[in-house]
């Protein structure tokens, strides 16, 4: 997304155990989780090179009350994906700036999601179709892809879906001076 929005960028993993967040964070707040992973990230990324601004970003997934988190395997994202079918969930988007070991901004974008009642014939054609890929997306879909069929309507912004609430990153970037007005 950066990439085609033009913002030069290099990606650096953020040695983070999210589980320990997770775990002292509410669980009814999935919004506030996704801020609190980002800040987290771009904080432990900050604090080894305080020059740069770094961007952390995470998702969460909130479903009847609780968390989806990524499925550990196509079993378990098959469960998943049977529980969410002809459901409505809330997809939510964290992103933190930070520099100099600091966060100077964080934010935080929620898209409603609604599946459609797809058959069982279709279920296995799309995991067969994206195979391990499901597992590296929260909910086990990835709506730039054959996932998008898996949905009747999704009311929110597209970026937020893919997992970066997009446009108010880029207006943070240049407030902030990083990119021209």
């Amino acid at each position: 997304m950066l990439e085609g929005a033009g913002v030069p960028f290099s990606v650096q993993v953020a040695d983070v155990d999210e589980d320990a967040v997770k775990a002292t964070h509410d669980p009814g707040d999935a919004a506030g989780l996704a801020a609190e992973l980002a800040r987290v990230k771009a904080l432990a990324v900050s604090r080894h090179d305080p020059d740069a601004w770094v961007l952390g970003a995470d998702q969460t997934l909130a479903f009847a009350g609780g968390l989806v988190s990524k499925a550990p395997s196509i079993a378990a994202a098959r469960a998943q994906l049977s529980a969410l079918r002809g459901q409505s969930h809330h997809l939510h988007s964290g992103a933190a700036l930070a520099r100099n070991g600091q966060v100077v901004w964080s934010g935080v974008d929620t898209a409603a999601m609604r599946m459609r009642v797809f058959s069982d014939a279709f279920l296995e054609a799309y995991l067969a179709s994206e195979g391990e890929a499901v597992l590296g997306s929260v909910g086990s879909y990835r709506l730039e892809g054959m996932g998008s069929q898996l949905f009747e309507a999704v009311d929110g912004d597209y970026f937020t879906v893919l997992g970066l609430p997009l446009w108010p990153v880029l207006a943070e970037l240049r407030r902030a001076g990083v990119l021209a007005e």
